[in-house]
């Protein structure tokens, strides 16, 4: 029997021979890198993003809070989880994900736990998304005004695993919404098992 592969992503240097902005965007911007990789030359343009981090907030009932809300760039009014962008210079992801529950649904949590980095489209973006597992579950002590696609969210507690079938039949398709579900339920299955 031969040794299972190991299974995990490995950081890779290559030699940079130029990088530079090319278009400023009012959230993103653009860069373009030539680079040397197996003997060629190529040239890559990319989206470079801050960073960000989505909330799986799930309450004593086992039901997740998804959110909806408006997205340009799909035309679409969205299915998702609490998240945000690490903009603040400095701040740790899990600091940020307790910002944003509160900002975006003005809940905090008591228990945190990661359950994942993602990279939702690494032939396109450096972009990585922290994903929190967010328990015992309380009213912030603050109310947010909310503004821009924010102003209209609707939220919705859903039972985890009606939302693990909206996920597999395909209903919804936030990529961030449909892992942190996915992972969720996986963790509760398995903690039910061992206990």
């Amino acid at each position: 029997m031969t040794d299972p592969i190991q299974l995990r992503d490995e950081p890779f240097e290559v030699e940079v021979a130029d990088t530079r902005r090319v278009f400023d965007g009012h959230v993103w911007d653009v860069r373009e890198d030539r680079f040397r990789y197996n003997d060629h030359e190529l040239v890559r343009h990319y989206v470079e993003h801050t960073g960000a981090v989505a909330v799986v907030a799930l309450d004593d009932e086992d039901r997740v809070l998804l959110i909806q809300q408006y997205r340009h760039p799909i035309r679409t009014r969205d299915w998702e989880i609490p998240a945000g962008l690490l903009d603040i210079e400095g701040e740790d992801p899990l600091d940020t994900a307790r910002r944003e529950l509160a900002e975006e649904v003005d809940l905090q949590a008591a228990r945190w736990e990661k359950l994942a980095s993602m990279a939702p489209t690494p032939g396109g973006s450096d972009e990585i998304i922290h994903i929190y597992l967010a328990r015992e579950l309380s009213d912030a002590p603050e109310v947010f005004a909310r503004d821009g696609e924010e102003a209209d969210i609707r939220s919705e507690w859903v039972p985890i695993e009606e939302a693990v079938s909206a996920v597999l039949s395909g209903r919804l398709r936030n990529g961030a919404m449909m892992l942190g579900v996915l992972m969720a339920a996986e963790k509760l299955r398995r903690d039910r098992a061992e206990g």
